[in-house]
């Protein structure tokens, strides 16, 4: 088979057979060719798309490029929970625990962030002592004994997905739905679940901007897994501003355990309940979200949340303490407040803003080498629909220097938009099933 013929097939809009996509990735995966053909390729899915056919098949061939991971040993349906990402977005912190206090095992491989804040890994690494990196044994002890493990992402699981995505990156095809769902879905896949919750992110906060394309990228996703024989549930969500009121690892960490222990913020809690709620029907232990919503409810009021966030932290070499005592978390060198300008109602807080501002205080990281530092970020005292007082104190701005404070504080300042008419947003804007798109 010709890479060139495959090229110029895709270059003139014509579909690719099953043969030519497998015979693609099997060589991105050997290095057989060039990177230059290789991105001459994508540049061409960018420009001309693919079919749901085509879709499928790319992203079955990615997940098969390298190992998988094998669920098996763990009883009943297993349910993967993905986001994708976005300013604040610390709720794999608080669902994981949730949905396993509720019965429902879970085995969870996550990575790291690239953008405006860590990923899940980043986070939990800033708890002193936790090991993300786990041995398969352990990883089997831990879902068995306690029904919840958290680990790093293999380097051997879909890696045609890590050379495709380090070219994308390169090459200004990073904002192609086909390639961003098969990125995601070929993951999915690998790591064994019977069914799958996404959360696709919307808004000035997230990837997709409207909610037009969170709903075109999920019902691509959804259609990937239902053809690669998984239950998927595709949730749209808002990320128009921050998720909650922390941004910035330990500071997330920190408003997890308070979201577990019954006093997180209105959004983030609302989040957590409604995700939870979805991985417990896929799971098939609550019979519809009803039930679930009960039983989730009841894990936070009984401690038995709380309890499965514990028991995760000291499997995996945690400090359990910092349940109790925040301090033990990173501390920033640097506190300062940033105030409102005027009297008035927030209107809006953007969220790309107030990631851009996480970027210059290094609660994240613009390339893979870059270093985060857990204790920096902001916390949120006034977000959308909120009434404010000229000169209240609206974020408190964490960072590693005086210098860099100021910098983030005006970032912080000039993120907030104020009016007299604005009102709080809903978190969930829709959800795509195998029946389709239902608006909420």
């Amino acid at each position: 088979m010709n890479i060139v013929e495959i090229i110029e097939k895709k270059r003139d809009k014509k579909e690719l057979s099953d043969d030519e996509i497998r015979f693609f990735i099997n060589s991105v995966t050997d290095g057989s060719i060039p990177d230059y053909q290789i991105s001459a390729l994508l540049m061409a899915v960018f420009i001309n798309g693919m079919s749901d056919g085509e879709i499928s098949v790319l992203t079955d061939a990615m997940a098969n490029s390298g190992d998988k991971i094998d669920l098996s040993y763990i009883d009943g349906i297993k349910v993967d929970k993905h986001s994708s990402g976005g300013v604040g977005d610390k709720t794999t912190l608080v669902v994981a625990p949730m949905a396993a206090a509720c019965g429902l095992p879970v085995a969870k491989m996550s990575g790291r962030g690239l953008g405006f804040s860590g990923g899940t890994i980043d986070k939990l690494e800033s708890i002193p002592g936790f090991r993300t990196s786990l041995t398969e044994d352990e990883f089997v002890t831990f879902i068995k004994r306690d029904g919840i493990a958290i680990m790093g992402q293999t380097k051997n699981v879909a890696p045609a997905d890590k050379k495709l995505y380090a070219l994308r990156d390169v090459t200004g095809t990073v904002e192609s739905i086909p390639l961003i769902a098969a990125s995601i879905m070929s993951k999915k896949l690998a790591c064994g679940s019977n069914s799958i919750v996404l959360d696709v992110k919307c808004g000035s906060g997230a990837f997709m901007k409207t909610f037009e394309s969170a709903v075109l990228l999920a019902d691509k996703m959804e259609r990937i897994g239902r053809a690669n024989g998984r239950n998927v549930y595709a949730l749209i969500t808002d990320m128009d501003q921050p998720l909650g009121y922390a941004v910035g690892n330990g500071l997330e960490v920190r408003e997890a355990i308070e979201t577990l222990k019954g006093r997180g913020t209105e959004d983030f809690t609302e989040l957590c309940f409604i995700a939870a709620s979805f991985m417990l029907v896929a799971g098939e232990r609550a019979r519809d979200l009803t039930e679930a919503r009960r039983m989730l409810e009841k894990s936070i009021t009984d401690g038995s949340a709380l309890e499965k966030f514990r028991r995760l932290t000291e499997n995996q070499g945690g400090n359990p303490e910092i349940i109790e005592n925040y301090s033990l978390l990173p501390q920033a060198h640097t506190v300062i407040d940033a105030t409102s300008p005027v009297k008035a109602v927030v209107s809006a807080v953007n969220g790309e803003m107030i990631g851009s501002a996480a970027l210059t205080v290094k609660a994240g990281r613009l390339t893979k080498e870059d270093k985060i530092d857990y204790s920096t970020g902001f916390e949120l005292f006034a977000k959308t629909g909120d009434s404010v007082e000229e000169g209240q104190v609206i974020a408190r701005i964490c960072a590693p220097d005086e210098k860099t404070a100021e910098t983030a504080r005006e970032q912080v300042i000039s993120a907030y938009s104020f009016d007299d008419t604005a009102k709080k947003k809903k978190i969930l804007l829709g959800y795509i099933d195998k029946e389709g798109l239902h608006i909420d």
